[in-house]
């Protein structure tokens, strides 16, 4: 009995020994100085720096709780990623454009549910957005867009780049493969067109194409998940209004992949990522790491099998 109680006494002192010596290892979490203030109106920097702040700037504000390891490793790993992601406290070193870019993927994050991370959130309670926050957001975000006609020299422009691009003449232009070694796909061309969509952040539209095994797939209702091989074409202009209201396509932007393989993309989702850019067709990314973008974009709706536009309805003939 004495020898039970002293293993027990001897079980408890190491775990406590352990457990000390685990609070002075792991990462720290180093708030660098704020380069740029988030210039904002007043009700939407309070409402940030209330639920985003402390993952997604360098004014990081932890708790005691967050401090104890190895739930603080957890934290520390989660707020790194964040600040790479995006980091209001660096807010001056983005482009207007990016900064822009950055608060819709923001917003559109928020309002899927998909931020703040609801682990963080059960534990602070202050970081939980209610309906009016997410509404002074949304109207704050909507007001920084502006619809304007389009010059006739820009529309011409436009009309010109689409008739090379429809006539093939850069179609044997060799197009370099993704950082992760997809490669590019010029067959996309000859796809179906399953859905449409526009960012009216930055004035683009969207067409998306997919190949037969996505058509088939449509068809027969199996979209969730996507059968191997599927593949979709999201392929983005410039969104072009003329004097009479009416909206075109402009200037070819992009063309982004999404390849279905739940065995070869297992690290990426289950989806291999690509994006050539502008009529160069220029690889997106310096990096094959560039794909953890696409992923965090995506992951607000993984319930989709990461797919966030769903196609048109089509019937088996």
């Amino acid at each position: 009995m004495k020898r039970a109680k002293k293993n027990n006494l001897l079980i408890i002192a190491i775990i406590l020994a352990v457990f000390t010596g685990i609070q002075f290892a792991g990462p720290n979490i180093k708030n660098l100085p704020v380069t740029t203030e988030l210039s904002v109106p007043h009700d939407v920097r309070v409402i940030l720096k209330r639920a985003c702040y402390d993952c997604h700037s360098n004014e990081t504000k932890l708790l005691w709780f967050d401090k104890i390891a190895p739930a603080s490793w957890m934290v520390a790993k989660d707020i790194t990623d964040a600040r790479k992601v995006l980091n209001f406290s660096t807010w001056g070193s983005l482009a207007p454009a990016d900064q822009k870019g950055k608060l819709f993927e923001a917003f559109n994050q928020i309002s899927l549910g998909a931020m703040p991370l609801k682990q963080y959130s059960a534990l602070h309670s202050e970081a939980k957005l209610t309906a009016g926050d997410i509404s002074i957001l949304k109207t704050y975000i909507s007001s920084l867009v502006s619809v304007k006609t389009s010059d006739t020299s820009r529309i011409n422009a436009a009309n010109k780049q689409y008739n090379e691009w429809i006539g093939a003449k850069t179609r044997f232009v060799k197009v370099k493969p993704a950082p992760n070694g997809i490669e590019y796909i010029p067959d996309f061309r000859n796809w179906k067109a399953i859905s449409t969509s526009d960012r009216f952040d930055n004035g683009t539209m969207r067409v998306m194409v997919a190949n037969d095994i996505a058509i088939k797939a449509i068809k027969e209702n199996h979209i969730n998940p996507w059968p191997n091989g599927a593949t979709f074409a999201k392929i983005a202009w410039e969104e072009l209004i003329d004097s009479t209201g009416k909206v075109q396509t402009g200037e070819f932007k992009q063309v982004e992949f999404m390849i279905k393989d739940d065995k070869k993309y297992e690290k990426t989702a289950g989806w291999g990522w690509a994006r050539w850019k502008g009529i160069q067709l220029a690889p997106y990314g310096k990096t094959e790491t560039f794909t953890q973008e696409c992923i965090n974009c995506h992951k607000p709706v993984k319930d989709n099998d990461f797919v966030f536009t769903m196609p048109l309805h089509l019937k088996s003939k």
